[in-house]
């Protein structure tokens, strides 16, 4: 595949994505609701293309196919175990709907600081998520340079796929704030999920069919179709990956975020049952893509290079291999330029506001405005480092991320919970996860991914039983729930 038609294929995209964000311009945003939620005005369509494009990155296409080549069919049944916990959203995502409307939080740790009637545990859990999330976003930034590096054979080097998927994920974010972001997402998403089922099976057609796929698997890679496989999976490997990626809808406040700006229930319902028929088709086609890699090229140097070799391979025609390219790079932007919009939210609503009590909304979003490039340039720092397995190091940063579950799940099914319990979860676990992987992810023979959410429901439930709730603020806050606009709809 030539380079100049990469290079082709991202300026039209750029164009056409531009285009589109622009069109969402609808009045100003210049309010933090309306600049980071959309004015909680988006619809279902949209808002389930968004959701799919926001979860489903690079992680997938790059990451997912990467660990089924390097692990084999463990990695549909560690992917199921995340798919499970989107059920998660079916029961919380209208309650954050609801206090949303009632209250006008803008981001999920502003909701917990009010919950827990504390400003502390809101700049806590702020802070906590950037310092796992920007390593996130690094992750889909090096999806991309491992991208265009793979289909270029090295024309295109790593870095220069970083520093173009950030200047993107800047761009796009500061034309209308996170309207922009979702319309983008939108289109993204229809062209990764036409576009890559669409390869898939010529990619299969070329390797003579299922039966020739999984003929080639069964005689030359017999390990890749067993269970614990080929030495990436055990049992305590299985569950240290799967425990965190259960519980991402809640743990990851740029998808949690979402839950705030759909328009009504209605179509809150709309996006998750458009986003599980997403995410089942796109699962399916990532495995199928990691297992076609291998039984094509068994021999790859680095298990993330499996797509972008079967993409520049003669398996698969350029026009096609571009596109799906490009919306694998389209999807890594998504994610990035939502996190940003995420995390700018929260440093400027739950720290800066928080530390300079009486501030503005307007100074805040000026402020929010200015974090997005400085997260942006950290994220770009740490994808340098080119570490190994993305889907791994996808993983490691929920395992963090999780010290906020229960402090959630106690806001609204458990009056006990105080803030007390609520910091020490969150401060204890984030300090507790990263001790682990600073010192070889392992206690007692267990990952940080399997201890995280243990160690952060004793420190939750445990200190809380030692301290007093902030009992007004626990009434008003469940009130929007059980007695709320949530049961007159």
């Amino acid at each position: 595949m030539s380079e100049s038609m990469i290079w082709w294929s991202i300026a039209i995209y750029v164009l056409a994505a531009t285009g589109i964000a622009v069109l969402s311009r609808q009045g100003a945003a210049d309010s933090m609701s309306g600049y980071f939620l959309g004015n909680r005005q988006m619809n279902g369509v949209v808002s389930a293309l968004s959701y799919s494009a926001t979860t489903y990155s690079a992680f997938m296409m790059v990451g997912l196919a990467g660990l089924t080549y390097a692990g084999g069919v463990g990695a549909l049944g560690f992917e199921i175990i995340y798919f499970a916990g989107v059920s998660l959203v079916a029961i919380f995502g209208p309650r954050f709907w609801a206090v949303g409307r009632k209250f006008g939080f803008v981001t999920p740790s502003e909701m917990l600081g009010y919950r827990y009637n504390n400003r502390h545990v809101a700049m806590a859990v702020s802070l906590a998520s950037c310092v796992f999330l920007i390593p996130y976003s690094a992750v889909q930034l090096a999806g991309v340079g491992y991208l265009l590096q793979g289909m270029t054979d090295g024309a295109i080097p790593f870095t220069t796929g970083i520093v173009i998927a950030t200047a993107i994920a800047i761009f796009f974010s500061y034309i209308a704030g996170i309207r922009s972001v979702m319309w983008t997402d939108s289109l993204q998403a229809l062209m990764m999920i036409i576009a890559s089922t669409l390869v898939a099976f010529l990619v299969v057609q070329g390797l003579g069919g299922f039966s020739g796929l999984f003929g080639t698997l069964e005689a030359e890679h017999p390990a890749s179709l067993s269970v614990p496989g080929s030495g990436v999976f055990s049992l305590v490997t299985f569950l240290g990956l799967s425990i965190p990626w259960f519980f991402f809808s809640l743990s990851n406040p740029q998808v949690s975020q979402r839950l705030f700006m759909p328009s009504s229930l209605r179509a809150m319902r709309q996006m998750l049952i458009g986003f599980l028929v997403f995410g089942l088709v796109y699962t399916l086609v990532s495995v199928l893509w990691g297992f076609s890699a291998l039984a094509a090229f068994p021999d790859l140097a680095r298990a993330d290079l499996a797509t972008p070799t079967l993409l520049a391979s003669n398996l698969v025609p350029p026009v096609l291999g571009v596109i799906v390219m490009v919306g694998i790079m389209a999807a890594a932007v998504s994610t990035i330029d939502s996190i940003m919009l995420t995390l700018a939210s929260m440093l400027s609503r739950d720290v800066y506001a928080n530390a300079k009590p009486g501030v503005n909304e307007k100074r805040q979003l000026l402020m929010g405005k200015i974090v997005i490039p400085v997260i942006a340039l950290l994220a770009l720092g740490f994808a340098e480092l080119q570490l190994d397995l993305i889907a791994v190091l996808s993983v490691a940063t929920s395992s963090g991320l999780v010290a906020v579950v229960p402090a959630i799940i106690g806001a609204f099914y458990w009056r006990r919970g105080t803030a007390a319990g609520a910091l020490a979860s969150v401060l204890g676990t984030s300090a507790f996860v990263l001790l682990m992987y600073a010192t070889g992810n392992s206690l007692l023979g267990l990952p940080a991914g399997i201890w995280g959410i243990v160690v952060a429901t004793f420190l939750f439930v445990g200190v809380s039983l030692v301290t007093k709730p902030h009992v007004p603020s626990v009434d008003a806050f469940l009130w929007a729930v059980d007695d709320g606009p949530l049961n007159r709809r």
